[in-house]
């Protein structure tokens, strides 16, 4: 029988990916493309772990899969948009309502608010939807007035931190589209919320985007095993050398259930 494999690159994933069965471990993010994703149903038919787990790097790389799985955390009113059937269900939803004037949407693997778009009108974004303009899939939600916006990094039990996000010039808060920030000291309510976030979607550590509108809230922007950290106070060294720590506990630990254990890198 042969020793149990922890895979530590994308390389030796490739490699090794016909060998894997029950007790071996993916130990990376897999930088699996659309097409690829049928390979984690593949992994979790052999019952092959990982860390991060599948659901955790999966939401990370899809905000429309946040919106659905994560559904009972967002901002009322989110929808997940596949094609043009989803767009006219939430049309008709959203239009029935009567209370809204302006919609925001989001490109599904965009960062850095580069694909959040500002919208007049539903109708707008119906005659775009499809397009070059507005691939599917992607996120529609009302665009609401007032928002308070916080980053959370929470890194396991090593570290918390977090900083609301302010940008007088633009309706996106994002800093790396010209807005500051200032240190935001999370209620007890505040941390179990993003807590819970992380236990359904999986996630060992997480940075949350939260929202509050005109007081109420919070509720989940987004949510990533990785983001930027400008704003943040901790430093890019000590932030590596926790998610570092983070993984080798997990290794340690996964090594007293299955051994022997070896570590496959390039």
């Amino acid at each position: 029988m042969r020793p149990y494999y922890i895979i530590l690159s994308y390389q030796a994933f490739k490699k090794y990916f016909h060998e894997l069965k029950e007790g071996d471990l993916i130990g990376i993010r897999l930088p699996l493309k659309k097409e690829e994703m049928g390979l984690i149903i593949d992994l979790t038919y052999r019952k092959v772990e990982a860390f991060p787990s599948y659901l955790a790097q999966i939401l990370s790389t899809s905000k429309t899969l946040q919106a659905e799985i994560l559904k009972e955390y967002v901002l009322p009113y989110t929808f997940p948009i596949r094609d043009r059937v989803f767009l006219l269900s939430a049309i008709a939803e959203l239009s029935a309502l009567k209370k809204f004037k302006k919609f925001i949407t989001k490109d599904d693997r965009a960062n850095c608010g580069l694909g959040v778009r500002l919208w007049d009108s539903l109708e707008e974004i119906f005659n775009v939807a499809g397009s070059s303009i507005l691939s599917y899939p992607f996120v529609l939600q009302p665009f609401y007035e007032n928002i308070r916006d916080v980053r959370v990094i929470i890194l396991g039990n090593e570290y918390v931190e977090a900083y609301e996000r302010k940008n007088p010039y633009n309706f996106r808060k994002n800093l790396f589209l010209g807005g500051q920030s200032k240190p935001y000291k999370l209620k007890k309510e505040e941390v179990e919320f993003c807590l819970k976030v992380m236990e359904r979607g999986k996630f060992p550590y997480a940075h949350l985007d939260l929202l509050w509108i005109n007081g109420k809230g919070p509720y989940l922007s987004e949510i990533s095993l990785k983001g930027g950290i400008k704003g943040a106070k901790i430093d890019f060294k000590k932030y590596d050398e926790i998610i570092k720590k983070i993984h080798q506990e997990f290794y340690k630990k996964w090594e007293e259930k299955y051994h022997p254990v070896i570590y496959l890198t390039p």
